[in-house]
């Protein structure tokens, strides 16, 4: 499939998340999760409420990156959330003893969003322990490495590649994680069904690729190679103080990362595709070819948030 031509005359602003049995879509005005159970497709839409739309501040170049970015993590935990809770009871594991916690000590609704809040902090905790922390650390016991402050940057981004690939193939091997990351194939498949200006069929959508440039994959990639370069003016040798120092750096890092992505999915020459290529060939890991029924979801989801107005989910609008 990579070899197909992923070229679209229109690049839609509409986004996916692959969900337990289903699929997250996000477009300009609403979200839709259409999820697969043994009664059928269930389905929800809400209105979004752009944290950009009450502080105009947070749309702006470079600061947008990271707002979109802690938004996207919190709306698409609560969505993954609700996806879990469709499964049934009989094949749910039991909860962990911080959520058994919470849900015994707070009203139901407070303990949900308690729950979600709790794991989007982990989440980013664990990220930030992997991605900077960790690096930082291995790379100051190697003495070598650590003379020539240029070398030490270097090595430290090659450690966060290193583990970020290793994390991405490990799960691969966990059955319900192959599940997702066909859900997540099947997204990329419609929304490129969708741009090519084709009918929203499972024929269709089933002969497009799984790889699209404007994926959160391919973000994170791009996130730790700008992370070596912003963090090449880092002077400092302590491991720990270095570690201060890449933490502070994060949000630059962030904000450049999404104004790369958002510039190489508005583009289609030389230069995007070679910036693309590095995250498309990750996609390899994070996609799988789906079924006919999980793109039967994708379809849904994606016929759900596409706006009245044609055209107005353009990218970059």
């Amino acid at each position: 499939m990579s070899n197909k031509n992923d070229s679209c005359a229109f690049k839609t602003s509409i986004g996916g998340q692959a969900l337990i049995e289903g699929i997250l879509m996000r477009g300009p005005k609403k979200q839709a999760i259409v999820c697969r159970t043994a009664d059928g497709l269930v389905e929800t839409t809400e209105e979004l409420r752009l944290i950009k739309d009450r502080y105009p501040i947070l749309g702006w170049p470079l600061i947008r990156g990271c707002a979109t970015f802690l938004d996207s993590m919190v709306k698409g935990m609560k969505a993954l959330t609700y996806s879990a809770s469709l499964v049934p009871l009989e094949e749910q594991g039991e909860p962990d003893k911080l959520d058994q916690w919470i849900e015994n000590h707070f009203p139901e609704d407070k303990a949900q969003k308690l729950i979600i809040g709790v794991a989007v902090v982990m989440g980013i905790a664990l990220s930030l322990f992997l991605f900077i922390f960790l690096p930082a650390f291995l790379v100051g016991l190697i003495r070598p490495l650590t003379k020539s402050l240029f070398v030490r940057n270097i090595s430290e981004g090659l450690v966060r590649v290193a583990i970020l690939l290793g994390y991405m193939k490990a799960v691969t091997y966990v059955s319900d994680v192959k599940r997702l990351f066909s859900y997540h194939g099947a997204e990329h498949k419609t929304i490129f069904c969708y741009e090519h200006g084709k009918e929203l069929t499972v024929e269709n959508v089933r002969g497009e690729s799984r790889f699209h440039p404007r994926c959160g994959t391919s973000f994170l990639l791009v996130v730790v190679v700008v992370s070596i370069l912003v963090n090449s003016v880092v002077r400092l040798t302590g491991t720990f103080a270095r570690m201060g120092a890449h933490l502070l750096l994060l949000p630059v890092v962030v904000g450049i990362s999404y104004e790369i992505n958002r510039w190489c999915g508005k583009h289609d020459n030389w230069l995007s595709a070679a910036l693309s290529a590095p995250g498309k060939w990750l996609q390899r890991i994070t996609t799988n070819e789906p079924d006919d029924s999980m793109i039967e979801c994708a379809i849904r989801a994606l016929q759900l948030v596409i706006p009245e107005e044609k055209g107005s989910d353009a990218w970059g609008s």
